[in-house]
């Protein structure tokens, strides 16, 4: 069909791919590398520089070093227009191990303490999932940009009001690091959308396979039997970051897992799931089903799929009725240095995409509204599973 592009062609047409870049992520040896990390593709031009908006320099704090380390995997350290002033972790030995990675050599013993620092304009949360939204909101309370990782806030509607409103209220940058929204096919699909290729969406697919038979370590043991769904984004990130649109309703079903930790005796939220689905009903109208599931080994990762009414796309190949042989399909060029990093080569260009929107004194791509949209649609989608699939409406965000 006109239109249709298979992946080889894709990548020939878009000028290139970067290859495989060096991983962000570390392990000890005999350990599993965490999954997402060793996903560092990225289909970036390399017909083209990197060019500065600006010679400015972002003075940035990062907080958190947990299992992930992702305080020093978005290559903040390492972009040009940025200067690491201080870290922090309230454990002291990870809090000198993000030091060390980050090339900083003053520290503070918590984000409480951290944010007093005049010298910081800007702050990167990487803490664990339950303290986002408190921990954004203190950042904002003190007049700096706050980036966080995902979600954007964990099972509390109230919380994402109380986030939302703190944003509002703040005039300031508020950007969540959703890794899919960089993924080489969602970035082409929104380039697509918004382009008119695919017209409005019919039907979309988001889909986060993690598994883990055995509790993943975490703070507070905050990741042990979590609902599936209240970690959505990676999922309804192939919505949300393609469209900018959000999700109205839902009607969710749970399977109830067979891994010991999963028992709602055995964890704090009393979840009896593993793995949740749920069917959404979308702002333009269409239809979405996004899943998350901890229960199923083998392929793992984040996917999605669009069916629009001119066109389609899955993977790399766009199948459709417009004709999009003139758009750049390719990642922009990153700054010297910066790596795409793992989760699909996304870190690097989250980082690049915060850093930028603060010295254009514009918005960030994955602004508050697309951050709760994307998270509070699972919130009340695990709250269908547990009434047997009864269709809830969702609250909705705008900016």
């Amino acid at each position: 069909m006109f239109g249709s592009i298979t992946r080889r062609s894709f990548i020939g047409n878009a000028a290139g791919c970067a290859g495989l870049l060096a991983a962000t992520g570390e392990t000890r040896a005999g350990e599993q590398p965490i999954q997402g990390f060793g996903d560092v593709r990225s289909n970036t031009r390399t017909d083209k520089a990197w060019e500065p908006v600006s010679d400015r320099k972002i003075r940035m704090g990062i907080v958190g070093y947990g299992l992930c380390k992702f305080g020093a995997a978005f290559g903040f350290q390492d972009h040009p227009n940025v200067e690491v002033v201080a870290v922090s972790d309230l454990i002291p030995d990870r809090c000198a191990g993000l030091a060390q990675a980050c090339r900083c050599a003053k520290t503070y013993p918590s984000l409480e303490e951290l944010v007093k620092d005049d010298a910081i304009e800007a702050v990167w949360v990487a803490t664990d999932a339950p303290s986002h939204v408190r921990h954004c909101i203190e950042v904002l309370e003190h007049g700096k940009h706050v980036a966080s990782a995902v979600p954007a806030c964990f099972g509390s509607l109230e919380d994402a009001d109380r986030l939302y409103e703190a944003v509002k209220r703040s005039g300031l940058n508020y950007m969540m690091f959703e890794t899919s929204g960089f993924h080489d096919d969602c970035y082409a699909m929104r380039e697509i959308f918004k382009a008119g290729g695919f017209g409005k969406l019919v039907y979309t697919e988001g889909e986060y396979y993690h598994y883990a038979p055995t509790p993943l370590d975490s703070y507070k043991g905050w990741r042990v039997g979590c609902p599936p769904l209240w970690y959505p984004t990676h999922s309804t990130g192939y919505y949300v970051c393609v469209t900018g649109g959000s999700f109205t309703e839902v009607s969710c079903l749970g399977m109830p897992s067979e891994l010991q930790h999963c028992q709602p005796e055995n964890n704090p939220y009393g979840n009896p799931f593993g793995t949740e689905i749920a069917l959404l009903r979308t702002s333009e109208g269409g239809m979405a089903r996004m899943l998350m599931s901890k229960d199923t080994p083998g392929h793992g990762g984040e996917m999605g799929r669009v069916r629009g009414q001119k066109g389609s796309m899955v993977g790399l190949t766009y199948d459709g009725t417009a004709d999009i042989s003139g758009l750049t399909l390719a990642k922009p060029p990153l700054p010297p240095g910066v790596e795409a990093g793992g989760h699909g080569g996304s870190h690097g260009y989250l980082c690049e995409e915060f850093v930028t929107s603060i010295l254009q004194e514009r918005p960030p791509l994955i602004n508050v509204a697309w951050a709760l949209n994307m998270t509070v649609a699972g919130i009340v989608a695990h709250q269908s599973a547990l009434k047997n699939g009864e269709l809830l409406k969702i609250p909705q965000y705008t900016f």
